[in-house]
C-alpha cells in the first residue's frame, strides 16, 4: 500500500511550488536581468503565512518578499517550509544572500524547484541550507521553473539570450503583401499577446530594412508593464534616421554597425541611441559576437521582429532558439515570405521544427516551434 503520507507530502509541495510559480511570473517585465522567482512560505502547521517575487534589480529577491509578507502578518516562520522556484542565492551581490535570509527565520524545510545556473550560485545555496540542518527538497515542477526562466539559464549557461523570433503570417506563409503592407495579419487579440511576449523579453530587436519600411516603435505598450525593454538595431551602415520613431519611444536604443561614419554615430548618439562596432564579414554585423555583447548587458531573453532578410541571416547562423508564429486564417497569394532561405535541392536539408505550443489567440493561431533534436544547453 502507498505510503499516504509521502503522498500527501508530494500533492502539497506540487500545489505550493505552483503558487509559487505563479508569484514568479509576476516578475515578467519587472526584475530583469535578475530571474523571475516566486516564494511560498507556510507556518509549522501548514498554514499559508508568506509569499513573495522577485522585485527590480538591487530590491528584494521573493524569498526576503516572502519573509517581509509573514512578519507583517506577524506570523512565526519557525518550523516552517517555503517553497522557492530557483534555488536561494548564496552570494553578496545588490543584495544579501537569500540562503542566509532563510537559515535566520528558523525554517525546518525549503523545496527548490531548480538549482540557479548562475556560477556565482550553482548548488551553494542548497548546500549551505543543508549544512545547516534544514531539509532541502530539489526537482519540483523544475521543468516549469526552468521554462519561465529560460532566457537566464540561455545566458548563464551560453553567454548569449534565449533567442525567440515572431512574424506573423498569412495562411499561405505571407509576412507582408508584394508592396510591403502588413498592418493588419492578424487580429488585436494577437497584436496584444505578442506585445506580452515583447514584455518578457530584455530587447527587442529588428533590423534596419524594418525602420526604413514601417518606422516602428518597437516597445511594449498593448499590454502593462513596468519598464521598457532595450530597443536593438541591426544597421550594419547605420541608416537609420534621426527622425525614427524607435528613438522616440521611451527607454534605450542601442545599434550594432559594422562600419559607420562618425557623421552617423554623431546623429544618432545625440539622439540619444549607443552604437556599438561589431564588425563581420562583407561588412555585415557579426551577429553571434552581437549576441555575446547583449549576453553581457544582461539580456535574457532577446524578442525579435524583423524583415525575411534579417531573419533568414539569423536562421542560417543557427541562432533562433524559439519561433513564436501567429497564424491569420487569410491567403494573400504573393508577398514577403518569412525569412530569406537558400534555395534546396533536397528535403532533408530543410529547416527541421518540433511544436511546443498550439493554441486559438482571438481568431489566430499561435504557434511556438523550436530546432528539432538535443536543447541548446
Amino acid at each position: 500500500m502507498p505510503d499516504s503520507t509521502a503522498a500527501s507530502h508530494g500533492a502539497t509541495d506540487t500545489a505550493r511550488m505552483r503558487e509559487a510559480l505563479l508569484l514568479a511570473a509576476c516578475a515578467v517585465g519587472l526584475c530583469e536581468p535578475n530571474p523571475r522567482v516566486g516564494c511560498v512560505i507556510a507556518s509549522a502547521d501548514g498554514r499559508s503565512i508568506g509569499r513573495g517575487h522577485t522585485q527590480e534589480a538591487g530590491a528584494a529577491h521573493a524569498e526576503v518578499m516572502a519573509l517581509r509578507n509573514a512578519a507583517a502578518m506577524g506570523e512565526d516562520t519557525r518550523g516552517g517550509t517555503a517553497w522557492v522556484t530557483l534555488e536561494p542565492c548564496s552570494h553578496h551581490g545588490r543584495t544579501p544572500p537569500c540562503s542566509d535570509a532563510l537559515l535566520a527565520a528558523g525554517l525546518a524545510r525549503v523545496v527548490v524547484a531548480v538549482a540557479d545556473p548562475n556560477p556565482l550560485v550553482a548548488g551553494e545555496g542548497i548546500a549551505r541550507l543543508r549544512a545547516a540542518g534544514i531539509a532541502v527538497d530539489v526537482g519540483v515542477l523544475a521543468d516549469e521553473a526552468r521554462e519561465l526562466n529560460i532566457g537566464f539559464f540561455s545566458r548563464m549557461l551560453r553567454g548569449r539570450p534565449w533567442l525567440r523570433m515572431k512574424a506573423a503570417i498569412s495562411l499561405d506563409g505571407r509576412t507582408a503583401l508584394d508592396n510591403g503592407l502588413s498592418q493588419w495579419i492578424t487580429g488585436e487579440v494577437a497584436r496584444a499577446d505578442g506585445h506580452a511576449w515583447r514584455k518578457r523579453a530584455g530587447a527587442l530587436l529588428t533590423g534596419v530594412g524594418t525602420v526604413l519600411d514601417d518606422n516602428p516603435r518597437l516597445d511594449v505598450r498593448l499590454v502593462t508593464t513596468a519598464c521598457q525593454p532595450l530597443r536593438v538595431v541591426v544597421d550594419s551602415r547605420l541608416d537609420t534616421p534621426s527622425n525614427a520613431r524607435i528613438l522616440d519611444s521611451p527607454g534605450s536604443v542601442l545599434l550594432y554597425a559594422a562600419a559607420p561614419s562618425e557623421d552617423r554615430v554623431a546623429a544618432l548618439q545625440a539622439r540619444g541611441a549607443e552604437v556599438t562596432l561589431v564588425p563581420g564579414a562583407n561588412g555585415k554585423v557579426d551577429l553571434p559576437s552581437m549576441l555575446q555583447d547583449l549576453g553581457k548587458r544582461g539580456i535574457n531573453e532577446l524578442h525579435v521582429e524583423s524583415g525575411s532578410k534579417l531573419n533568414g541571416s539569423l536562421v542560417r547562423a543557427g541562432l533562433v532558439d524559439e519561433w513564436l508564429v501567429y497564424v491569420a486564417p487569410k491567403l494573400l497569394g504573393r508577398g514577403r515570405a518569412l525569412a530569406d532561405l537558400q534555395d534546396l535541392e533536397h528535403l532533408d536539408d530543410a529547416v527541421a521544427l518540433c511544436f511546443h505550443g498550439v493554441d486559438r489567440i482571438g481568431d489566430d493561431l499561435r504557434l511556438r516551434l523550436r530546432p528539432s533534436g538535443a536543447a541548446p544547453f
